[in-house]
């Protein structure tokens, strides 16, 4: 793995990622896209080639995922994840986020893992087991693992998270596992000194990255930006970053500006599960969407496509988008799918909502190079919350 900044806009920065397995470079910030055992919730690998290319081609896979059905050692001797999926031109990244909740250590132990909520039920993973996972599963680029606690508990247990968040991180590094580029965790919940002691820490540590843990677990939008510049102040600049948790465009937005380079995208599997089609602007100034405040569900943001209002639209989502699903169906049909309980209804609008994000993060891109990220970032809130008070007022 190779990373590079190219520019700056502010807070914000332009790299370029190369990955061994993907035929071009990606440009950062960039979205990976959520999957639940190596593909997308809804998308076959067929319509997967319609997304934008190389946009689409970093994927984010959870281990534990793959810890019911085949042994990783089967999953090893077919040659790892990109040999079993055929996706042979996608980068992969591993990320051990799936409920997770430590199990409390005896004083002095540093033999348990962390506890993970997975399809076997609720199973202990240890460094050292983890790490054997990562072997056998080749990802171009994986997470170490982390306690990750939410931004309500107390001084002391994020002081304790930290703790075993390093000592694992020391742990996973010792094992050395066949290939991938190791992105050394980040925690401390809420609690600024404890964020500004990891960051330190896993800084000092012979990694290739940088994953930050422990957001989208209750903290607010006004306390998040001290949050992250206590530790993007530290970490240096020339090795990539990643987050978890963050998936409004708002969110997106703040985390940008503060000097992220990697998101998940769970917020379109929310969104997709919900019936809902992403129709907010994507163009430098701001500009609104042709949505009246009247339609169902519409916040300048998405619209709500199971809404009676959309039976007998035949218009697509948006009529300049150029997905799959816009080029060839209409709000109608998707209707008509959903409320007869349809899975193609969701294929189709994560089909539509992927390609919509990923396009916004392009935009962003352009944003940014042309050094004036700030400036979009504004109007892009403001439009919205603009918006929304038409909304409250008309309702």
């Amino acid at each position: 793995m190779k990373f590079a900044v190219k520019t700056w806009s502010g807070g914000a920065r332009l790299g370029v990622l190369e990955i061994g397995s993907c035929p071009a470079p990606i440009e950062t910030p960039a979205l990976m896209l959520s999957t639940r055992k190596g593909l997308p919730h809804f998308i076959s690998p067929d319509l997967l080639t319609s997304l934008p290319s190389p946009d689409s081609n970093l994927l984010q896979v959870c281990p534990l995922h793959f810890l019911e059905g085949l042994s990783t050692k089967t999953i090893s001797k077919i040659g790892g994840l990109h040999q079993m999926l055929s996706l042979h031109e996608y980068g992969l990244a591993a990320v051990a986020r799936d409920s997770i909740q430590s199990i409390p250590e005896s004083k002095g132990s540093s033999k348990l893992g962390a506890s993970f909520e997975t399809p076997c039920g609720r199973l202990l993973v240890k460094p050292k087991d983890y790490v054997e996972m990562i072997s056998c599963m080749r990802p171009n680029i994986w997470a170490t693992l982390a306690d990750e606690v939410p931004a309500w508990v107390s001084d002391k247990r994020n002081k304790t998270s930290v703790d075993r968040t390093l000592r694992w991180l020391d742990d996973c590094l010792e094992s050395n596992p066949a290939g991938g580029s190791a992105f050394g965790a980040i925690v401390g919940g809420s609690n600024l000194e404890e964020r500004k002691r990891c960051a330190e820490e896993v800084a000092k540590r012979n990694v290739a990255g940088y994953w930050i843990g422990g957001f989208g677990l209750g903290e607010s939008m006004d306390e998040r930006p001290s949050l992250l510049s206590a530790v993007m102040d530290i970490l240096p600049d020339q090795k990539p970053r990643m987050i978890c948790g963050l998936g409004l465009p708002e969110e997106v937005l703040q985390g940008i500006g503060a000097g992220i380079d990697l998101f998940d995208s769970t917020y379109i599997y929310s969104l997709t599960l919900g019936g809902f089609a992403l129709t907010f602007p994507l163009d430098k100034v701001g500009n609104q969407p042709d949505i009246q405040p009247s339609q169902i569900g519409s916040d300048l943001t998405k619209i709500n496509l199971r809404a009676t209002v959309y039976r007998k639209d035949l218009s697509p989502i948006l009529g300049n988008c150029t997905c799959y699903t816009c080029k060839n169906h209409t709000k109608a049909y998707i209707n008509h799918l959903l409320n007869v309980h349809e899975m193609l209804a969701q294929i189709l609008l994560e089909i539509h909502n992927t390609h919509h994000y990923l396009m916004f993060f392009r935009v962003i891109r352009e944003a940014i190079q042309d050094g004036r990220f700030e400036q979009f970032r504004q109007g892009f809130v403001e439009s919205r919350r603009d918006f929304l008070k038409v909304v409250a007022m008309s309702a």
